[in-house]
This record gives C-alpha cells, structure tokens and sequence, in this order.
C-alpha cells in the first residue's frame, strides 16, 4: 500500500504532542483525518491548521466511538490516546489502575474491534498502535502502565494472525523518551518537570515519531514494518542492580 490506496484516518490522543504531529503529516498526504482526543479547544486549534475533523470525545466512551466508526470506514487506524498514573504497585490505588486499563488497553481493544473487521472485508487497512519502551523493559515506579502497554504489543502481533490472508498491516510504535509535554501532564505543570525530562537532552521530536509512522504506512504492499522502536541516541535500556536484604522488623 501507499498513501494513495488509503483515503480516511483515525488518529486518537490527536489534541497534543505525538498525536497532533501525526494528524498534521497525515493531512499533509491529503488523507481525510479525523481527530479525536477529549480536549475540544486544542481539536478546534489543530482543525484550523490542517483541515482535521475533529470529534471531542473521551477514547473511554464505547457508545461514541461505535457512532463514529459506524459512519466512517477508516483505512488507517492510529492508537495513540494514554495515561500514567507512575506509582509502584506497592503505592497503587483502584482507581489509578482503573484508568490506565480503561484508556490505555480497553479502549485500544475496542477500537480495533470497531474498524479492523471492516479492513479485513475490504482487504485494505493498517494499524499504527503506539505503546512504548515500558512495554518491552522494566523500569522503576510504573508497573500498571508497563502491563498494559505490553497488552497492547501482544494485541498487535495477534491482530496480524486474526487477520491474516488479508492486506491488513499492523505497526507497532515503542517510543522512548520524545520531547513532547506528556510529562507535564503526568508530573504537574511545573517549570522543574521539563528542567528534569526535556531540557539538555537530545531527544527526538514528535514530528519525528510521525514521520516514522508515515515511513511504515507509505511502504509497498508486500511490506509490513511489525515493529519499530524508537529512542534517542543518548538513551539505553537495561542495567543490573542487587540490593543487599533488608533486616526483618520483629
């Protein structure tokens, strides 16, 4: 496939960061892109520059999504919406657990069994579900957010043996650190958290995520790009620690 075998998009978590950058480089190939995420200002904002529909909708509200996808066949569909609530499971709560599962798996799950079926019957359509390094490697103080972006990795490599026999190509996108402002909006808007995740390093833009995604979507037919992780170059995962037993309390 190429670009011009596909005609609509579906891009979630569309109002910032990532998923705004993706939406932009989709229009900019002249698909019609619709936008969805909950913040209907920022939609609005994104609309006016690229020609994106917007939809102000919660990724969480099944009925809506099922209204949307029921109207519109969608050729591509790109899983973007998250959450992280980073705590240890020592630490965790209900209802952190909850909303990570309820946006980050739930809805991903549902989305694709929404459009995918309707991609395989036209034998035509790709899936970009953009997890993260969390979903492939341990590190501290996330341990919801590792499972169910690991969820969502093995979702893809089944979503490719549902579907198989069909043109229906399936990507997943693991990014480590990118400069986008996710980090305020798990840490708090406070000038300290970009201090501590952005400034000084040398990170990959969200712009070049989508240029990523549009790479795999713009290979031939007989190529499907399954996985692509994507880090900075000054990034590494991996280490080994050893902690000496703690004394037992009597």
């Amino acid at each position: 496939m190429s670009f011009s075998d596909y005609r609509t998009a579906l891009v979630t978590g569309a109002s910032s960061g990532i998923g705004a950058a993706v939406v932009e480089r989709l229009c900019r190939e002249g698909l019609e892109v619709h936008a969805v995420a909950r913040s209907a200002g920022a939609l609005d904002a994104l609309a006016k520059r690229t020609g994106c529909i917007a939809h102000a909708i919660d990724v969480t509200d099944r009925a809506a999504l099922a209204r949307l996808c029921g109207e519109v066949a969608f050729d591509i569909l790109i899983n973007n919406a998250g959450v992280d609530r980073p705590k240890k499971f020592l630490e965790a709560e209900d209802g952190d657990i909850d909303l990570l599962v309820d946006v980050n798996l739930r809805a991903v799950l549902h989305l694709c069994r929404l459009v995918v079926p309707g991609m395989a019957a036209r034998d035509r359509g790709h899936v970009i579900n953009i997890t993260s390094i969390a979903g492939n490697y341990n590190f501290g103080g996330n341990s919801t957010y590792h499972a169910t972006k690991a969820g969502v990795a093995m979702l893809s490599n089944q979503l490719r043996i549902d579907t198989f026999g069909r043109r229906v190509r399936v990507t997943e996108v693991c990014p480590g650190r990118v400069a986008t402002d996710i980090f305020n909006h798990v840490h708090g808007d406070d000038p300290s958290i970009r201090e501590r995740f952005i400034d000084g390093f040398e990170l990959p833009q969200a712009s070049d995520i989508a240029d990523a995604i549009a790479f795999a979507i713009a290979a031939p037919v007989a190529v499907n790009i399954g996985h692509m992780e994507i880090t900075p170059t000054l990034q590494v995962m991996g280490g080994l620690q050893t902690a000496r037993p703690q004394e037992r309390q009597p």
